[in-house]
């Protein structure tokens, strides 16, 4: 801040300092005059510039350093109080953009609010008629035929799926409804959505539950298992999938291994970033890149801890920690 006061009154100081150094050659030059009075005079006048510097400077950077400190907010009660007419030009200045972003962000909220319904109001809109294709698909005779029509089918639901709760997901804390809640029903129930495309890859499902029920939130939680499940399909052909439930050093767990291409190692690291995708398989268009970042959203929300093990050609085995029960607490409060 100093080098800046400086720099800003450079040419007042350079002003003085000329001034100075003529009255000296006045001094000097003029042999009537005393020259040892002259310079008294400009030592005096050093001195008192000086300390004038001094105390200009912590009266004119204090409202400068007190808004070099203004934590970017919109609240204007922490920007420092004006006292000299430019610091009130700049004060007033300050409060008109604050005002017109303030307007600027509240119009942005509003269009993206209605741009997050009319989004939900679509996904809801097109549910009916998927609802209706499903039930002319199970009526199709043609088994090959309508085991690749239910596959596509299966592909959009999921789809509208994951961009419903990616929608809803900004607003999760407001949703959750902590309870105990079954595990047997909820994965099966995952499963049976997955069953024809499980069919077409030749893929079946080993399913060990030691532990019966856990305390979260079924809707979400379902989002979890349903997002892990059909990565694991998707990227496993004729192989089982193994789910486990268990409990370890007092936690419950649940765990999804596959025995499917696996994850690169320089990989792992990245798969819970939004939009990242597999270096190994960059070609894959398919990949959204979403559905992990989801999870991993998801789960942090419900404080599940998600571990991801994995080797290129051996499978991904990912699990779920649940927290202990006195840590809902803070979730139901």
């Amino acid at each position: 801040m100093i080098r800046c006061f400086l720099k800003e009154r450079f040419s007042w100081i350079l002003f003085f300092l000329f001034f100075q150094f003529l009255v000296l050659l006045m001094g000097f030059l003029d042999v009537s005059i005393p020259f040892q009075s002259v310079g008294y005079i400009v030592f005096l006048s050093c001195l008192f510039f000086f300390i004038f510097l001094i105390v200009r400077y912590y009266k004119e950077t204090r409202f400068y350093q007190e808004l070099k400190r203004h934590n970017q907010s919109f609240d204007l009660t922490t920007v420092p109080h004006a006292n000299s007419p430019f610091e009130d030009i700049v004060s007033e200045m300050i409060s008109e953009q604050n005002t017109t972003y303030k307007s600027q962000l509240n119009e942005l909220r509003v269009s993206v609010e209605q741009e997050k319904d009319e989004i939900l109001n679509w996904i809801h809109e097109v549910k009916t008629p998927l609802t209706t294709m499903q039930l002319m698909i199970d009526r199709i005779t043609d088994q090959p035929l309508r085991s690749q029509i239910m596959y596509e089918w299966l592909r959009v639901h999921l789809l509208l799926d994951q961009q419903l709760h990616q929608k809803r997901i900004p607003f999760i804390q407001n949703d959750l409804y902590i309870e105990k809640t079954d595990l047997q029903i909820l994965i099966f129930q995952e499963i049976k959505s997955l069953k024809l495309w499980c069919v077409q890859k030749g893929i079946g499902f080993d399913v060990t539950l030691e532990i019966k029920e856990v305390l979260t939130d079924a809707k979400w939680f379902g989002f979890i298992v349903r997002q892990l499940l059909t990565n694991a399909v998707k990227y496993s052909e004729a192989s089982d999938i193994r789910i486990h439930s268990f409990v370890e050093d007092g936690n419950k767990k649940i765990s999804i291994q596959d025995f499917g291409r696996g994850i690169d190692a320089r990989d792992l690291p990245r798969i819970f970033d939004k939009g990242f995708t597999s270096t190994l398989n960059h070609h894959d268009h398919a990949a959204t890149g979403m559905g992990l970042y989801l999870t991993k959203l998801v789960a942090d929300s419900l404080h599940l801890d998600l571990q991801v093990q994995s080797k290129i050609g051996e499978g991904t085995l990912i699990t779920l920690t649940f927290p202990k029960e006195n840590a809902f607490v803070r979730l139901s409060m």
